[in-house]
């Protein structure tokens, strides 16, 4: 079936309208000062002539102008399509001048609009793989507040050295590349990134540094990908940095190379940092199984901004300060972003509506980093933490084909998505959580080239508890309700408790006359002989509200 939309039924129609207005409005569309990109975010809902591409490789080739702030070269795309069509369509914002489109070595027709590129074919795509050349120059927007409002950060480090970085996890790959901008399509070939720079400064890139080509003043690096790799991912660092290197054997005998890319004024602290990486490795795998890129490398980069979790490069700046639990260095930045090389870059949210997967799981690998170092009580202060921190705006879970910025502008995907494993935890117990927390971040079902959704997780966690835990999900997820529990005198020393909004049974632990017992609460409540009110719950284990009558 060839597809038809009503976008490029009418392109060719309206080509030359079209060009003819970008040609009146050209100076403010392309000005070098436009950098009013807000309203930018990645995801949701997917084009339907997206919906039948299926990316397999990128390769970036750019040449960085430091001076001119901007960027110039061509991107490759390899796509596979699953039905004819008329169109190919890619993503890439407005602010720059693409000047020639190649599929399979053939120029071709093509329309900017809508932050958008309409390839287009009068005989159409056939059904297989194409290979797209887009040929672009411009000046890439500057971040704003990165990592957060991300585009490109251009400053001099203490030296007076130019440092660059990339931040494009709510705007997605398309702030400078071409690509097809959603969290579901992954490209399962990797990337080849070759980017040229001054020869004086050096790139930090994800994967594996291919070879470096000096030509006069320039130097050209050349990062390549293994693995499938979130399109948020495929970027580059700049900076006059030196590689600190080590090695660490993983929890199944592989050995990885470390390696630090730290600005030259900082090379004094890298060895702690990679000490860290260590101990911080050996806990996320005790949990989470062995290291995900173990054909790659444990990559950290140093930038001018907080960190982020770039795959096998992550990035970090907390100007080397840490915290010091039961006499161990530690940094939440570090330990955080690390965790999410199991959690966003090896489990993949299809969707950004199933973000709360990525986030909510790495803060609450923070809680187990916390109980590995400092023991059960600084567990406890972590995970209460992230309770008081729950501002319950909106569900976590808002529905499907969402995007980033709707998501994540609750925060709560972070603190109560976190909360939540905990309580799955108590429900279900350690010895069923623990394995099935694994299992989700082992299995090949949830791994690498495949994505996962809250039901993905749901189903898994219900299958392994015997437990059908939609409606535990549901409450959690997709509400922002608290447990309304009542206590109420009904005799002498005679309570009810029962739960308001029940939805399903809960164990709960209750203190009555001294003692601690695990109690299983029904629709209909229970009643309990006790010489005070009962105490519900006393450790928080959930999110709760308590009348007592």
């Amino acid at each position: 079936m060839k597809i038809i939309t009503k976008h490029s039924l009418n392109l060719f129609c309206s080509v030359v309208l079209f060009f003819f207005s970008q040609a009146v409005l050209g100076q403010n569309r392309y000005d070098i000062n436009n950098r009013d990109i807000l309203y930018l975010t990645s995801g949701g809902k997917l084009h339907p002539l997206q919906a039948i591409m299926d990316i397999r490789h990128y390769s970036i080739v750019l040449d960085v102008d430091i001076p001119n702030q901007s960027i110039a070269g061509f991107t490759e795309v390899s796509l596979n399509l699953s039905q004819k069509s008329d169109t190919i369509l890619l993503d890439l914002i407005h602010l720059y001048k693409v000047s020639n489109v190649q599929v399979n070595k053939k120029n071709s027709s093509f329309i900017l609009k809508d932050d958008k590129i309409y390839i287009i074919s009068n005989a159409g795509f056939e059904i297989g793989n194409h290979a797209v050349k887009i040929e672009y120059s411009g000046i890439p927007p500057v971040a704003i507040k990165p990592p957060w409002d991300g585009g490109f950060t251009w400053v001099k480090d203490v030296a007076g050295n130019d440092w660059i970085s990339i931040n494009i996890q709510g705007e997605g790959g398309k702030m400078y590349f071409p690509c097809k901008d959603h969290p579901s399509d992954e490209p399962n070939e990797g990337v080849d990134m070759k980017i040229t720079i001054p020869s004086n400064l050096v790139v930090a890139g994800p994967g594996l540094l291919q070879k470096v080509t000096t030509k006069k003043d320039k130097g050209t690096y050349h990062w390549k990908t293994n693995y499938t790799i979130s399109n948020y991912c495929i970027l580059f660092n700049i900076g006059k940095y030196k590689v600190v290197k080590d090695t660490y054997t993983t929890i199944e005998g592989n050995k990885v190379p470390i390696e630090y890319y730290v600005l030259e004024a900082d090379t004094a602290q890298a060895q702690k940092v990679i000490e860290m990486k260590k101990r911080d490795s050996k806990i996320l795998e005790k949990y989470f199984g062995e290291y995900p890129w173990v054909k790659e490398k444990i990559g950290i980069a140093e930038v001018p901004n907080s960190g982020m979790e770039h795959q096998t490069m992550i990035t970090f700046d907390n100007k080397f300060k840490y915290k010091t639990i039961n006499g161990q260095e530690y940094s939440d930045n570090l330990f955080h972003e690390y965790a999410h090389e199991w959690w966003a870059n090896k489990v993949t949210n299809k969707d950004w509506a199933h973000m709360w997967i990525q986030e909510g799981i790495a803060t609450y690998s923070e809680a187990l980093a916390m109980l590995e170092i400092g023991g059960e009580n600084a567990y406890n202060m972590i995970i209460d933490g992230h309770r008081r921190g729950i501002k319950n705006k909106k569900a976590m879970v808002l529905g499907e084909e969402i995007t980033e910025e709707e998501v994540y502008s609750g925060g709560d995907i972070y603190g109560k998505g976190s909360f939540f494993m905990h309580s799955l935890k108590y429900f279900i117990g350690d010895e069923i959580f623990f394995p099935t927390l694994k299992k989700l971040a082992t299995d090949p079902k949830y791994t690498y080239d495949n994505v996962v959704t809250t039901d993905d997780v749901e189903k898994l966690f219900s299958t392994a508890s015997s437990k059908n835990l939609k409606p535990f999900f549901d409450f959690y997820l997709r509400t922002t309700d608290f447990l309304n529990i009542n206590i109420k005198e009904i005799g002498y020393k005679k309570y009810q408790i029962k739960i308001d909004n029940f939805f399903m049974p809960l164990p709960f632990d209750i203190i009555s006359n001294g003692k601690t017992d695990k109690i299983t609460i029904p629709a209909e409540g229970i009643v309990i002989n006790s010489d005070y009110a009962p105490q519900i719950d006393p450790k928080g284990h959930y999110l709760k509200k308590i009348t007592i009558q």
